[in-house]
């Protein structure tokens, strides 16, 4: 066999001989009876009902889940036995927390610069402006020539009165008569002003005395038509859409928003958008609205953000990133990997000195950059366990070690005593019997 395999195979098995050695001393292997055994360390028995506090000699060893009445139970681990195994401790302090949440978006119209085009009147399209979806409309221009029966009946009606001579006279039935028929043709102007016809269009009807065959739709505003509902021929009735038209000189950010950061966004809060298809460029902004309601497909919340597109290169339904930050104040922090989720609680473990950790159920708040806020069952000053936490765990639960539940934020001993102090049920008179005196 090689000198090699030979390094190799004493190595594992003095590894194994000091594993074995440290369960046997750790599962009370020693005992009275045992050679070299230390009285300090012996188990208690039924005759020792008086045992002194853990993590101290002649007591009872931590961990057992046997503490005394208000002093919370430990699991003991050997300062050697923490360095083999990588254990460090961390102080809880309290410090600022700053957020960073990352959202992912796009691009959308602003809903307050989309318009639609309709008509007023039952008719057929004739001409169409318009050739395309995407074609830009200036405000004003006509988009498309609409015929309806309905408008020229009510033409003819104008020029008929037009035609017809005031009859009246110096009588005062002929002046009666020729009010009426001022109020007649003031009426009929004003009908079909009401279906969407200028005041040029009707002064030339009544210079020409010819009514118009197709009533022209102009846009309200300038803009792209991104939806065309009509073509040539096609019959439309009061009210029907005929062009969506939007205004692109500014867009929304609309991103999505996690549920477990919905709490902590805000409208108003500084956002800088980033955009797939424009390497290189950030654009600053603001939130301007949280949407009231979560979606149920995605579990997030939507919130919007307003941007100038100069050059129009920002497009709808382009890929954007969202920065936002947000300053949440003076929290009490230890690091992320300080806190145990086992999904029904979060849970620490406090180091007590003299290699005594306390297991100890919290309420864990935000994250943010490696760092975990405690809203409830830790006081600033007190260290916790930072790294090889799920071995600390498994010896807690081999000695069958469990944490107390954890009490609701803001009632009274909510939050454990700072530092490794006593709870003041544990301090009084010590017991009548210590254990064994040497």
């Amino acid at each position: 066999m090689k000198k090699s395999q030979w390094i190799a195979g004493g190595a594992a098995v003095f590894l194994i001989a000091l594993l074995i050695g440290f369960l046997y001393l750790r599962g009370g292997g020693t005992g009275h009876d045992a050679p070299g055994a230390d009285p300090a360390r012996e188990t208690p028995t039924a005759a020792d009902p008086g045992e002194s506090m853990p993590g101290l000699s002649g007591e009872t060893p931590p961990g057992t889940g046997n503490a005394p009445p208000g002093e919370a139970p430990t699991v003991e681990i050997p300062e050697e036995m923490q360095r083999l195994l990588g254990v460090k401790t961390t102080e809880a302090v309290i410090a600022p927390l700053r957020k960073t949440i990352r959202l992912a978006g796009r691009i959308g119209y602003d809903e307050g610069n989309i318009a639609t085009v309709s008509t007023k009147v039952e008719g057929w399209v004739e001409k169409l402006s318009v050739p395309f979806e995407g074609a830009w409309v200036k405000k004003g221009g006509p988009v498309a020539g609409i015929y309806s029966p309905e408008l020229q009946a009510a033409q003819q009606e104008l020029l008929s009165l037009l035609a017809s001579k005031k009859t009246g006279g110096a009588s005062p039935l002929g002046a009666m008569a020729d009010a009426d028929w001022e109020r007649l043709k003031e009426a009929a102007r004003e009908r079909l002003r009401l279906w969407d016809i200028s005041a040029a269009q009707i002064r030339e009807i009544e210079k020409t005395g010819r009514p118009l065959r197709t009533l022209t739709i102009f846009s309200p505003v300038s803009g792209y038509a991104v939806k065309r509902y009509v073509t040539r021929g096609s019959r439309v009735m009061p009210g029907e859409p005929l062009l969506d038209l939007v205004n692109l000189s500014q867009v929304w950010v609309i991103a999505d928003v996690s549920e477990p950061d919905a709490g902590v966004v805000r409208a108003g809060m500084p956002a800088k958008v980033t955009v797939a298809g424009l390497p290189g460029r950030a654009f600053d902004a603001k939130l301007d609205y949280v949407y009231p309601t979560m979606s149920a497909d995605t579990r997030s919340l939507r919130v919007r953000a307003t941007l100038p597109n100069q050059g129009g290169l920002l497009k709808p339904q382009m890929y954007a990133t969202a920065e936002v930050g947000a300053d949440l104040g003076s929290r009490l922090l230890v690091p992320d990997d300080a806190v145990m989720d086992t999904g029904q609680r979060q849970v620490v473990y406090v180091d007590r000195g003299e290699g005594n950790f306390e297991p100890r159920a919290v309420t864990a708040g935000v994250r943010s950059d490696g760092m975990r806020e405690i809203v409830s069952g830790l006081q600033p000053g007190e260290r916790v366990a930072s790294s090889a936490l799920f071995l600390i765990d498994s010896e807690a639960q081999l000695r069958g070690v469990a944490p107390a539940p954890a009490q609701p934020p803001g009632q009274p001993g909510a939050a454990a005593p700072s530092g490794g102090e006593r709870p003041p049920a544990a301090q009084g008179p010590p017991p009548a019997h210590a254990g064994h005196q040497h």
